[in-house]
């Protein structure tokens, strides 16, 4: 049971990704829960909805990403879960037009809402990118 969880968690992170790899700000909102929290580096929270969706937007009308996750360790333990994940890939920034190296560290803290996997929380901060 615990290995399909996994599975399920490993597919919305996948899904996630798509998303924000093609800045698509309603469907990264929609990975969330109600209550969910996004906390992206240097900027203030998204709490809520609203806010979630307003700080995707915000983050998308500067930048492109182009990245990948690297799954370090899902834990599930009933209607809740986390994954530490690494991500590396490339931002493009609007402003510009120079894309640079990216690469973070991820914590992610799911909640399971009417049978699916939902993000309660997100965070993460810079890694220094290799090579």
């Amino acid at each position: 049971m615990q290995k399909e969880e996994k599975q399920k968690i490993e597919n919305l992170l996948s899904e996630y990704t798509k998303c924000l790899n093609s800045s698509d700000a309603k469907l990264a909102r929609s990975f969330y829960t109600k209550d969910g929290i996004f906390m992206p580096s240097e900027a203030p929270s998204g709490i809520g909805s609203e806010s979630i969706l307003k700080s995707y937007e915000f983050v998308f009308s500067q930048i492109q990403l182009n990245i990948e996750f690297f799954i370090e360790e899902i834990q599930v333990e009933g209607n809740m879960a986390f994954a530490v994940t690494s991500s590396k890939g490339t931002v493009k920034i609007h402003e510009s037009g120079v894309e640079i190296p990216e690469a973070n560290r991820e914590l992610f803290v799911f909640e399971k809402v009417d049978g699916e996997w939902k993000i309660a929380r997100y965070m993460f901060n810079k890694t220094e990118p290799k090579g």
